[in-house]
């Protein structure tokens, strides 16, 4: 099957190529990517042990990117696509960006922003969940297992 350059499927591989990057430097591997016009304008992978820095969330880290790129706070033309469902924090950065969809692979049962406050995304932003979840989840599992066998 070949993946159409424009699918969801194809940017959350973009977006996982972006977390494998995070796990390879030791940080949470959670990576996401903007689309904006149909290109990538933002990368971002969680870089909060290389920034000693709760806040740098890989969506936290893609918003300024992108924000920067097109010279405007608000990117609802935009795509968030992000491996893992985003925290409230992420979600609430989200609501100010007025970001037009979110599309995130898997599910966080813990501390994703659906568990404690799904009312917190804009309203407009469209919401797509579970793409690639199996890959997007993997990878997270072994990142956990190789630090509880250390």
């Amino acid at each position: 099957m070949t993946l159409s350059v424009h699918s969801d499927e194809h940017f959350m591989k973009q977006a996982l190529a972006e977390a494998k990057k995070a796990f390879e430097e030791d940080e949470v591997p959670v990576g996401a990517v903007i689309v904006w016009n149909k290109q990538i304008i933002a990368r971002a992978h969680n870089l909060t042990e290389r920034l000693n820095d709760f806040t740098a969330h890989a969506e936290m880290q893609a918003f300024t990117s992108a924000t920067n790129h097109i010279g405007n706070k608000y990117l609802n033309e935009c795509t968030l696509y992000v491996t893992l469902e985003p925290c409230v924090m992420c979600a609430g950065a989200s609501f100010w960006t007025q970001i037009g969809k979110i599309v995130y692979g898997a599910s966080d049962e813990k501390r994703g922003y659906l568990k404690t406050n799904p009312e917190i995304i804009h309203p407009k932003t469209e919401m797509v969940g579970g793409v690639l979840a199996e890959e997007c989840g993997a990878l997270l599992t072994e990142f956990f297992r190789k630090k509880r066998d250390k």
